[in-house]
């Protein structure tokens, strides 16, 4: 028997949240096999009621008897779009489960599923004539790795994909009123289908001319937008949406419209051109922004204010100045050893204050003129700073995803290694070339920065990738205070799965390597640091590094006297070290993401990071998976906000390697760093990083609670 199969898959919701019964407490689908039931239930109105239905991540899900029907009707309309066209539900229980509850049941016959015997495309014969014609190599590209094939199980989705990205290639080379349907004919005997592919690519087109729609009396020349949008759209090519999309982001990037839409317009057939429309929408061109936040570790906390002003633009010309800022106050390790002033913490204000100034169109139409000034106090747990430092530079984006930002850098502060009431930071720890006295730091170095940003969001990544160098020479023709070269390039990649992309794969990797001219010394604000929400999660803030120490304190008794030992040495109490940076990085992480309801989020994540005294090359440099490579994996929950997911993550670091480094060789490094702060003891007096367990002194637990997703 042979019929004529058309495709349209019911739309439906997922859940019934109205009370007009009993609550559904659990739905089972029996008998699938080849289809997960999962699907199903994603395509049906009744579902069962969640164990999180509590606010402000859900509530109770109830039963609706007409709901009910339409969904056993449902499911055999799913199965036929699935393939399997025999597919029937054998029968279906409401069971009742007190006076308020139902359990429901549903036994599903899956059948055979149909297979695509073969694809038979017709309409391609006129891309071979004419003057305009393709090459062959780009008609072959037409119908090249298509979504089905045969010997696959017939889908109706992958039917739909497969016509679609068909009239995509067809309308990328220039056939702008391309049509792509057809038909399939399945055989429910010999469960087998013929798919018909029918192509009508008609006249290949080239771009016309470049048309503005805008508000009245627009304050941005229609010229300008032109121009940006001729860098994706040349009049003479070959239409491509693909070139109408890039058209639009380089359109908006000129970050003064609020709405940008690019279009063809109506094609003129006897030409064979396609004009282009160009809709923007101006958005205000002053703004202001302000807000607040706050930085949780167990090493460091803050609190701060944010502020930033923005004039589009500047006395004319589009040229952007902003004004930026950011005032707070913090404490090490915490507010209420701070408030207490207890020995070794530390607290004080601490600010940012940008001034930045950007020229679009230097000298050409891709190319930016950006310089910045900024001033800055500073504390962090081996010194505080202040200070500032000047950028200046030019970006070129021949491409929306793609930017290079050659700059010159110039940074001048003054560094106090001042950690408790008593205890200094040596400055030659800090890198500073005066070992006694005051810690002036000059850097002077040229930094080009590449990025080629493919992410489908960059708040909330799901697909796509990121790839980034930065390369710093400092010092030599720059002067400065340092000789050195800094690499840094950073890698990541997303993967989603799902209808609505609910698992996510997120991967990171990270490196640098500091290299000072002559095995000279590095300056303790160009150095690595690894922990905290955004690096290394197995540690807290900024605390995978090499460590120097601060006073030991000694057990003592109720008067206050120290307690010593059968030998007559003091017992040590606690032996705390500050993190002064290192010139080598290395940090992984592999993460699973998933949406557990639309605002919720489940991910689970395995970090790996290394920060070592010498350079990533070298003779010694430190070993990758080697003993100062450290290890973790962790849990952790995001709810999702308009300004980014509010993120918690607990993490717990694989006992494999050995101890942090510590300058002092007569460190006694704890013989348990225990977890949150809890177990850590000092009841051994090893001074060996090789006998310490892995990343000792730190605990081998973290906390993080931040905003924006870890990368």
């Amino acid at each position: 028997m042979t019929l004529a199969l058309t495709v349209l898959l019911t739309a439906c919701a997922t859940t019934s949240n109205q009370p007009t019964g009993p609550k559904v407490k659990s739905l089972d689908i029996e008998g699938t096999k080849k289809v997960d039931d999962g699907d199903i239930k994603d395509r049906i109105l009744t579902s069962s009621t969640p164990w999180y239905a509590f606010w402000p991540f859900g509530k109770a899900h109830y039963f609706d008897t007409n709901a009910w029907q339409a969904d056993l009707r449902r499911i055999e309309r799913f199965y036929q779009a699935e393939g399997f066209y025999q597919a029937q539900v054998e029968s279906n229980e409401v069971i009742p489960d007190g006076d308020q509850a139902v359990r429901l049941k549903v036994v599903v016959n899956e059948g055979e599923p149909t297979l695509i015997d073969r694809i038979e495309p017709h309409g391609l014969e006129p891309l071979g004539e004419g003057e305009d014609r393709p090459s062959q190599r780009e008609r072959e590209r037409i119908l090249e790795e298509l979504p089905m094939k045969p010997g696959d199980v017939f889908r109706e989705e992958t039917w739909a994909t497969t016509k679609d990205l068909v009239l995509q290639r067809l309308k990328d080379l220039g056939y702008a009123e391309a049509e792509v349907g057809g038909e399939v004919r399945v055989d429910v005997a010999t469960q087998k289908a013929v798919v018909d592919l029918q192509m009508a690519p008609g006249l290949r087109y080239r771009f016309g001319n470049i048309f503005i729609a805008t508000d009245a009396n627009p304050q941005v020349p229609p010229r300008r937008i032109i121009e940006q949008a001729q860098g994706a759209v040349t009049k003479g090519a070959y239409f491509s949406e693909a070139a109408l999309a890039e058209a639009q982001a380089r359109v908006f990037r000129m970050g003064v419209f609020g709405a940008v839409k690019v279009n063809r317009g109506a094609p003129d057939r006897q030409n064979a051109t396609v004009p282009v429309v160009v809709d923007v929408r101006e958005a205000p061109f002053h703004s202001l922004k302000l807000g607040g936040g706050i930085g949780v570790d167990a090493a460091r906390q803050e609190g701060r204010v944010l502020g930033e002003w923005t004039n589009r633009n500047f006395r004319g010309g589009l040229r952007r100045l902003t004004l930026r800022g950011r005032v707070g106050y913090a404490f090490i390790p915490n507010v209420l050893a701070g408030l207490r002033a207890d020995e070794g913490s530390q607290s004080g204000p601490v600010f940012t204050l940008t001034t930045e100034f950007e020229q679009p169109r230097f000298l050409f139409r891709d190319v930016a003129l950006q310089a910045s000034v900024t001033a800055e106090k500073g504390l962090q747990q081996a010194y505080s700073f202040y200070g500032g430092y000047l950028k200046t530079g030019v970006i070129w984006t021949p491409h929306p995803s793609f930017s290079v930002f050659p700059s010159y850098n110039l940074q001048l502060y003054r560094l106090n290694g001042q950690v408790t009431a008593d205890e200094t930071v040596p400055p030659i720890i800090l890198g500073c070339n005066n070992p006694e006295g005051k810690c002036d730091v000059a850097l002077s170095f040229l930094e080009v920065a590449f990025a080629w940003d493919r992410r489908d969001d960059r708040t909330e990544p799901r697909e796509g990738y990121y790839a980034a160098l930065s390369v710093q020479k400092g010092g030599g023709p720059f002067f400065g205070n340092y000789d050195y070269v800094r690499l840094l390039p950073d890698l990541r990649y997303y993967y989603s799965i799902g209808e609505k992309k609910d698992l996510t794969l997120a991967v990171k990797l990270r490196m640098g390597t500091l290299d000072p001219a002559g095995g000279g010394q590095s300056s303790i604000v160009t150095r690595f640091f690894s922990g905290g929400a955004t690096a290394m999660r197995g540690f807290n803030g900024q605390r995978l590094s090499p460590m120097t120490p601060l006073a030991p304190t000694y057990k003592e008794d109720d008067d206050g006297n120290i307690l010593v030992d059968e030998a007559g040495n003091p017992i040590l109490d606690s032996w705390d070290t500050v993190p002064v940076g290192g010139n080598s990085l290395f940090e992984s992480a592999v993460e699973l993401r998933y949406m557990l309801t639309d605002s919720l989020m489940l991910a689970l994540f395995y970090d790996s990071g290394l920060v070592g005294t010498e350079g990533l090359i070298g003779k010694n440099a430190p070993k990758l998976f080697g003993p100062e490579h450290y290890h973790a994996v962790g849990a952790g929950l995001r709810y999702l906000t308009v300004v980014g997911p509010i993120r918690l993550d607990i993490a717990r670091r694989l006992n494999i390697g050995r101890g942090l480094p510590v300058s002092d060789p007569g460190y006694i490094y704890p013989s348990s760093g225990g977890c949150l702060g809890f177990g850590r003891k000092f009841d051994k007096t090893s001074t060996s990083a090789e006998a310490a367990y892995a990343g000792a002194p730190e605990g081998l637990c973290a906390v993080h609670i931040s905003i924006g997703e870890a990368f």
